[in-house]
């Protein structure tokens, strides 16, 4: 979501058309693949930071700062998971989101949080801070 964040810097607008958007996101900012634009802006979609009107994509702000904070703790997270086990951030994200064939649709953060969990890891000192 921090890429989507980007391209309204970039742009200085919150509403791109969808060739726009990708083309900033790929070739503009070089944040992603073509394939990771389209699948960010899917899951934007779905999620509702990002909402379609007459073929326009507009980022709701808002939402968009939301999602950021969740991913901020998802990441922390992450990062302190796989420091701990000699993992990479990336390694530690992919295990959790195969967790959703165990727990379901959860939340990415509640996932790494579940992953720590399985893995032996003191997660005690997020508890408090994950919304349940």
């Amino acid at each position: 979501m921090k890429s989507l964040r980007n391209a309204i810097l970039y742009k200085g607008s919150n509403e791109f058309n969808k060739q726009e958007l990708i083309g900033i996101l790929v070739f503009t900012l070089k944040l992603m693949d073509v394939k990771s634009a389209k699948e960010l802006i899917e899951k934007g979609i779905e999620s509702g930071v990002i909402e379609e009107r007459d073929g326009v994509l507009v980022i709701n702000e808002e939402l968009l700062e939301s999602e950021e904070k969740k991913e901020c703790l998802r990441d922390e997270m992450a990062s302190y998971i796989a420091r701990l086990l000699g993992w990479t951030e990336q390694d530690v994200l992919e295990e959790a989101r195969k967790l959703k064939q165990r727990y379901g649709e959860l939340d990415e953060k509640i996932l790494v949080y579940l992953f720590g969990m399985d893995k032996g890891v003191d997660m005690s000192r997020f508890k408090d801070r994950l919304e349940v």
